[in-house]
């Protein structure tokens, strides 16, 4: 079902597009039909840079199950990061 909810936000990173490397500045988090992925509905996030024009983007749509791995691995790899290191 399509929520209609989008998220914007801020973030920085780097991203490659077709024409290589470049900064990214925000993402559009959104729950509805993909473009492009064998779905009815997925997660889709694109990663840009509006300074750059609209080359500067890297789109990813992603089914329910996929994005909740997706963000578990992130959350993991993070909690992970941040653990003292043991001599």
């Amino acid at each position: 079902m399509c929520t209609y909810q989008t998220d914007h936000l801020t973030l920085s990173g780097s991203g490659k597009g077709a024409a290589g490397w470049f900064p990214l500045s925000a993402a559009t988090v959104y729950f509805d039909h993909p473009v492009h992925a064998q779905a009815e509905h997925t997660l889709n996030v694109d990663f840009i840079n509006p300074g750059l024009g609209p080359g500067a983007r890297v789109a990813v749509e992603l089914d329910p199950a996929s994005a909740r791995a997706l963000a578990q691995a992130i959350l993991t790899a993070l909690d992970m990061a941040s653990l003292p290191s043991t001599p």
